[in-house]
């Protein structure tokens, strides 16, 4: 089966729609170019793209309005510049417009791979995205429908992006991540290319040729619990959205520091390649659910016997957002975690162990060993990052001594089955920085 791009304007052909691009985009071996805008004219192509008009508060809590005014919306020197501007208000607070473009009932597609090249813009609560929308809601509203996002950067974290897919209900994601190595520049500093392969039963995402991440599992499940048959709902045709948002709930509100003279998510070129041919026929992928070692522990390197990687995303991972700095060591049968900044949230600074296999109706024990430097507080909790961060067991704040003590915690699962659950340690904006250890840790089902 082959699906190719698809137009709704004056019944225009994707070659006819190639031509009136000046610049020659590159092609791809085994691809063929089916549509591409390199921005090279005077102004945005309406052929292509709808400016998009919303609400400040629309979506996401975001404190931008999107309008269709030149000042948010122009091209400039071969780029599309999405611009943010800030104004003040007689209260003291500000009022946002920014600018957000998309392609829908213009080109809409069916598989392929997507490029763009783009700079994001720097500073708090600026948020720039590419990403795909599906052209009708045949399996259901949001999320239902799917959602595919090639690039998102938190313009305070502009050394990482991501690649995530949204489907399902209740709502769940897949997403992976990308930080720029050190001594190279990050999204802010200059272009980079976003890329996204997306086949039947499968996405692959790449930074400037170099694969970060691939995906292949995930499910179609209507709110009135339909589900539909893989690779649903990313079987059908979406569409090209290109935005800049200011504030909402993940990146927050812009800080003091950020410059709006600045806030210009340009975009260099985007470009839509297909296979002559797709296989249609494949099957889901039988998800490996984790096993409890031999006394029921869900939990590897409990006891911190040897040393291992802490930034791989496998067993015990540290992590760091929203200005969070710190580090994570494992030494003397301990896990020792140093907070250098809090952050802005409590999961600035966090450890957590994925591969919790958690069945609905089930009984579980939390235990572990801790101490501080000096007392302060964390938060325990066992969450769901594919299912919408659900907490399994809620985020729970905890004291911590400055003497080893045992903690204990009992729950039960309420939520449907889910083997990917993840236990987290929070120690963020929690009024301390003060260095937390940990031993003995386990997660164990109760008969």
């Amino acid at each position: 089966m082959k699906k190719n791009i698809s137009y709704s304007i004056l019944a225009l052909s994707a070659l006819m729609l190639i031509a009136s691009c000046k610049t020659k985009a590159p092609e791809i071996e085994g691809y063929k170019l089916m549509w591409h805008d390199e921005f090279d004219g005077k102004k945005l192509n309406s052929s292509y793209w709808n400016r998009e008009v919303r609400p400040a508060g629309w979506t996401n809590h975001e404190l931008q309005a999107y309008t269709e005014e030149d000042e948010n919306i122009y091209v400039e020197d071969g780029k599309l510049v999405l611009r943010a501007l800030q104004f003040p208000l007689k209260s003291g607070s500000f009022y946002y417009t920014s600018g957000k473009v998309q392609t829908s009932n213009k080109v809409h597609f069916t598989y392929g791979k997507v490029v763009a090249r783009a700079k994001a813009p720097k500073g708090k609560g600026l948020w720039p995205a590419i990403w795909m929308m599906p052209s009708e809601d045949k399996f259901g509203n949001w999320p239902v429908s799917g959602e595919i996002d090639i690039m998102e950067v938190l313009g305070n974290e502009t050394n990482k992006t991501y690649g995530t897919i949204h489907y399902g209900s209740p709502h769940a994601q897949k997403q992976g991540t990308y930080i720029t190595p050190e001594g190279t520049p990050d999204f802010s500093e200059d272009f980079h290319t976003y890329e996204v392969e997306w086949e039947p039963g499968i996405f692959r995402w790449y930074i400037d040729g170099n694969l970060f991440y691939v995906e292949n599992n995930w499910f179609a499940k209507s709110r009135a619990g339909e589900s539909f048959d893989y690779p649903a709902p990313f079987n059908e045709d979406f569409f090209i959205q290109l935005n800049l948002a200011v504030g909402g709930d993940w990146p927050g509100k812009p800080g003091p520091d950020t410059d709006f003279e600045n806030a210009k998510f340009e975009i260099d070129y985007v470009r839509v390649y297909q296979k002559e041919h797709y296989d249609t026929n494949v099957t889901k992928p039988t998800a490996k659910v984790p096993e409890p070692d031999e006394n029921g522990n869900y939990i590897h390197n409990s006891f911190f016997a040897y040393d291992e990687p802490l930034n791989d995303g496998k067993d015990w991972t540290f992590l760091t957002a929203s200005a969070g700095e710190g580090k994570a060591t494992i030494a003397n049968g301990s896990l020792k975690v140093e907070t250098v900044n809090a952050g802005t949230v409590a999961h600035s600074i966090q450890v957590v162990h994925p591969g919790i296999n958690m069945k609905k109706g089930t009984k579980y024990r939390i235990q572990f060993d801790a101490k501080a430097e000096e007392a302060r507080k964390i938060r325990v909790a066992i969450t769901a990052p594919e299912v919408n961060w659900t907490r399994y067991f809620p985020d729970t704040e905890t004291d911590i001594g400055t003497d080893w003590k045992t903690y204990t915690y009992e729950f039960t699962m309420n939520y449907d089955d889910d083997p990917f659950g993840r236990l987290e340690y929070n120690m963020g904006k929690l009024g301390s920085t003060s260095t937390v250890y940990f031993k003995n840790v386990t997660v164990t089902e109760l008969k």
